[in-house]
């Protein structure tokens, strides 16, 4: 039986390199110390029990930890570096349907406005913020002092 839960380790240890979850490993780790249970027992019932134990321990422990030092900084995506942003529409976006296009920098975008009023084609717009996979826009206000 023990073969069984060394390729059961090497597997999980395939899924964390995969992954990088830092999960799979604590898997792998608890079916190793199964693996050595069934060199003393050919219980399966203690086998899996010493498994699902000391894998849930392992975790529990060590995951916090973990996370503790790995921690990631959140990177702002392309998409936040747009709010503020002006750009042109270059077709009309209809808050009703949520449909349009605009440009700005010279790439297109899925927009939608909050507005009453449709923003039509060639009016100057500015982002206002990323909602799902479509910026919303408002009209760019042109004031003129006279």
């Amino acid at each position: 039986m023990w073969y069984i839960w060394l390729i059961a380790a090497g597997i999980f240890f395939i899924i964390e390199m995969a992954t990088v979850a830092f999960l799979a490993f604590w898997l792998g780790l608890g079916a190793l110390l199964a693996m050595i249970v069934s060199f003393f027992t050919n219980n399966i019932a203690i086998q899996t029990s010493v498994f699902v134990i000391a894998s849930s321990i392992l975790i529990l422990l060590t995951k916090p930890l973990v996370n503790k030092f790995m921690h990631t900084p959140n990177i702002p995506m392309n998409s936040a570096s747009l709010i503020g942003k002006r750009g042109i529409a270059i077709s009309a976006i209809d808050p009703i349907k949520g449909t349009g296009q605009v440009k700005i920098g010279g790439e297109i975008w899925s927009a939608k406005c909050d507005e009453n009023t449709v923003i039509e084609e060639s009016t100057e717009i500015e982002v206002l913020a990323i909602d799902g996979a479509k910026l919303l826009v408002s009209q760019l206000q042109i004031y003129i002092n006279k």
